[in-house]
């Protein structure tokens, strides 16, 4: 075992040490595309805003699969890394970085080929397609370089640079507010104005994260000719969760698009924006504070240290808390505050309408951060089926099981009612997983790594 103050720090500050950068870094990327929604509400159109949100489901689908590779792939590098064995855990990095780089290629075929079709099954009415069209396509072309850029951060925050991390996040959300800014306001430009903005800011935040291969201690190589690309079905496998968590999230919107657009047509979804917003922001702390709990619990796994990894999870419960607290306060007493940021100036109904939809689902916040945290735990501790489970439940069997129910046989009540029960029945169901597979009965499931090393040496010896 190495001095790593990951596998022998004091665990509140350690905690904190990985957390807050990941937080500052997940909310710069936040900021940015909520400022993104400001400037486009003001400054554009409700269309334009309704567009944006149009777009959400595809977004999270692409962003899911590169989710599911990066933080698979960090959790097997990390067991890695907390065993000594750098060169297995280069191999790990090597391969998710060429994987997603293919990926990111495969959709922006797919997007500048059939880019019509996409479009309508999102939901978009036809009048919105030559307003979406071109931001599409640019934002595909941007994507190549964004999902590169997401695995790469992942990767080294687990080599123990999470400042590098954060300082290219922190970067690339800057640039994108200002240069949001610039093309928008200043040019006016539009929603073209708006992709472009972010594609000059990922390709400063890559710049920034290329630095990491300048660094002389660094423990992870990048080879482009890794070899045992088998080992991509485990690292899927392990981080299949957190794409459902993604995923499912954009088929939840996608579901609510079709019964807002039907009910309340496009005024429904620009409605729906400070709510879609704030759950955005909640979840990208949530992930924030679950990227610490991946690194620092799959590193202790690898070690053996069980007590470690329960006060690790403790101190992420207790931010957790904390920040639901904060959200659950502004929206109760800033909604009119946050109801006016992005709708200044729209109709009297539009504004009624967000009113409603906070009161329907601001309990949600009370308990998403922790079904989060408790979903990456289990994917930490190597245990994805259970993993799955919950992440199916919070983020696609539960809610669009509701929304389609309530929607059918209550139709006088508002169907976003549905994510927060969702959310509270997830949470029970989390729980007893956790109670399942608590440190020490997991890694009784869990083969040591040095012995499955050494097994494989002396197999390839004989």
């Amino acid at each position: 075992m190495d001095g790593s103050p990951i596998l022998q720090g004091a665990i509140f500050p350690t905690f904190v040490r990985y957390a807050i950068p990941s937080i500052l870094g997940l909310l710069a990327i936040t900021t940015a595309s909520i400022v993104d929604g400001i400037f486009v509400g003001r400054f554009v159109s409700s269309d334009a805003l309704a567009a944006v949100n149009l777009m959400i489901p595809y977004l999270t689908l692409v962003f899911g699969l590169a989710l599911m590779i990066a933080i698979g792939g960090a959790v097997r590098a990390g067991r890695s890394l907390g065993a000594g064995d750098h060169e297995r855990a280069s191999g790990v990095f090597s391969r998710c970085m060429l994987s997603v780089v293919a990926m990111a290629l495969l959709f922006l075929v797919t997007a500048l080929l059939f880019d019509s079709s996409v479009l309508t099954l999102l939901g978009a009415p036809d009048h919105l397609h030559a307003t979406m069209r071109p931001y599409f396509r640019w934002l595909s072309v941007v994507m190549v370089l964004q999902l590169t850029s997401m695995v790469l951060y992942y990767f080294v925050r687990m080599d123990g640079q999470p400042g590098l991390a954060t300082l290219a996040l922190s970067v690339g959300a800057v640039a994108n507010i200002l240069l949001d800014a610039l093309f928008i306001i200043h040019f006016e430009l539009g929603l073209v104005g708006a992709a472009w903005a972010t594609g000059l800011a990922q390709l400063l935040q890559f710049a920034v994260l290329t630095r990491y291969f300048r660094r002389t201690g660094r423990k992870l190589h990048l080879k482009l000719r890794p070899g045992q690309w088998s080992d991509m079905f485990k690292v899927a496998y392990n981080g299949v969760s957190e794409f459902i968590n993604e995923c499912s999230g954009g088929v939840v919107i996608l579901v609510l698009n079709w019964l807002l657009v039907s009910r309340l047509g496009v005024d429904g979804i620009a409605a729906f924006t400070v709510v879609n917003y704030t759950i955005f922001l909640s979840l990208m702390i949530y992930y924030g504070i679950a990227d610490a709990v991946h690194l620092l619990v799959s590193q202790n796994l690898g070690a053996g240290q069980a007590d470690r990894i329960r006060g690790f999870m403790s101190s992420a419960f207790l931010m957790v808390a904390c920040v639901a607290v904060v959200l659950v306060s502004l929206l109760l007493a800033g909604g009119d505050w946050l109801i006016g940021l992005f709708l200044q100036g729209a109709d009297d109904s539009v504004l009624e309408q967000s009113h409603d939809f906070i009161a329907a689902v601001w309990p949600l916040f009370l308990v998403n951060g922790l079904n989060v945290c408790l979903s990456i735990y289990l994917t930490a501790m190597h245990q994805p089926l259970p993993s799955l489970f919950v992440a199916l439940s919070r983020s696609l069997v539960l809610p669009v099981g509701l929304l389609f129910a309530i929607a059918t046989l209550f139709p006088q009540v508002s169907i976003l009612v549905a994510l927060p029960i969702a959310e509270w029945v997830t949470f029970g169901l989390a729980l007893g997983c956790y109670r399942a597979f608590s440190p020490e009965r997991a890694m009784l499931r869990c083969e040591p790594i040095s012995q499955a090393t050494s097994q494989a040496t002396s197999q390839s010896m004989n």
